[in-house]
């Protein structure tokens, strides 16, 4: 069993929950749920934030990136990161108004002929 599988099965059994249960709240057999726990297939990074969800658990907890994870990066790279991801995330924006503006210009031209 992986780590990620084992996480799933504590998490599972700590909620009072089976794998039928589990496999019913994904809509997938309890086969294909067991072959999660047991690490036999792979999980795309949706499938991964549908279980997260289920058990009320971050992504980043199930896949070992807990709270002790930030241990890996000093304080300083910790801020450079939000840094960088705030200004992503500004650029995101800009491009989404961008995009508005261009299909609002797009419908205006449709309307005119």
């Amino acid at each position: 069993m992986n780590d990620i599988g084992a996480k799933l099965r504590q998490l599972r059994q700590q909620q009072g929950l089976n794998q039928f249960d589990v496999a019913s709240k994904l809509n997938i057999s309890i086969p294909a749920y067991s072959k999660i726990e047991s690490g036999a297939t792979d999980m795309s990074l949706n499938r991964l934030g549908q279980i997260a969800e289920i058990f009320g658990t971050p992504v980043s907890e199930l896949i070992g990136f807990d709270k002790h994870a930030a241990g890996y990066l000093n304080k300083g790279e910790i801020a450079s990161l939000k840094a960088q991801l705030l200004e992503k995330d500004y650029i995101i924006i800009q491009l989404q108004k961008t995009i508005i503006d261009l299909y609002t210009e797009l419908h205006k031209l449709r309307a005119q002929g």
